[in-house]
């Protein structure tokens, strides 16, 4: 194979392998919205519920109903509390039937569902099994502090996968590609990321030995498996068995929904509304 387009082709599977978990991991997480379809008066009606919004404003909730014979209305109250529902009519606005769901602190959840009515029918929006949609807010995070970050943690996971490869391949590059996966993670992960959960929750970090946070656990991972094996390179940089070890366990950590266990406020221990 020509010398030029190997390389070319490992660095195009490690982004397809990099670009799938981060698809995985978006689809599969907490925050992602839920989306699905109703049919009320033999009309289908599309949704999509939110379930994460900034904390400046309040959320707004809407669904797109041209059928003007439909109304809805919406049932809160704050997640993990003693709070007793509340239910409020959603404004219609042309074919939006839109709510604005007041605000909460940082971390703060709120649970919700959707009751669309016509004449004789009525049908509910959640989040299936009829169980109510879990919606978390967080404070507004600067973009010039997230969007490095993601583009960090994106990039040491490109590099980490492209490490393993160059590792199996028995390629000359892997105790370099280590390094530079660290170079990434290091301050994408472990200095970019406590200031944006400080800015998004309040507090630079809730993983181990703090708290329970997956996110913060999963960066502490990633960064602590390929310190070791570029440990274990710098000894030996024909070792083929460690790169490989830790981008596995770097992808496994990486594919756990994020936000999962994340900050949330325990309104049990307030009073209720």
């Amino acid at each position: 194979m020509n010398s030029l387009v190997k390389p070319i082709l490992i660095w195009i599977l490690s982004l397809v392998i990099t670009l799938a978990s981060a698809f995985y991991q978006k689809m599969t997480g907490p925050t992602y919205p839920i989306s699905g379809k109703v049919v009320l008066n033999n009309q289908d009606i599309p949704y999509k519920l939110i379930r994460t919004a900034e904390n400046d404003r309040d959320a707004e909730i809407k669904i797109m109903v041209p059928d003007q014979a439909v109304t809805a209305t919406i049932e809160y109250r704050r997640y993990k509390s003693y709070d007793t529902l509340t239910a409020k009519p959603l404004t219609r606005s042309g074919d939006k039937l839109f709510f604005m769901l007041p605000k909460q602190p940082a971390a703060g959840k709120v649970e919700y569902k959707i009751i669309l009515t016509s004449a004789s029918e009525q049908v509910t929006l959640d989040a299936g099994k009829n169980k109510p949609v879990v919606m978390r807010f967080k404070g507004p995070v600067p973009i010039y502090i997230l969007l490095p970050h993601i583009i960090l943690m994106f990039l040491g996971l490109l590099f980490s996968t492209r490490t393993a490869i160059e590792a199996l391949t028995k390629g000359t590059k892997t105790y370099r590609l280590a390094i530079w996966t660290l170079i990434l993670l290091i301050p994408g992960g472990l200095i970019l990321g406590p200031i944006v959960q400080k800015y998004a929750f309040g507090a630079f970090w809730t993983g181990w030995p703090f708290g329970h946070d997956l996110t913060d656990n999963k960066t502490l991972v990633m960064v602590l498996v390929w310190l070791f094996a570029a440990f274990k390179l710098r000894r030996d940089p024909d070792n083929r068995t460690w790169p490989v070890i830790a981008a596995i366990i770097v992808l496994m950590v990486y594919i756990i929904p994020h936000s999962m266990l994340g900050s949330e406020i325990d309104h049990t221990k307030t009073p209720a509304n």
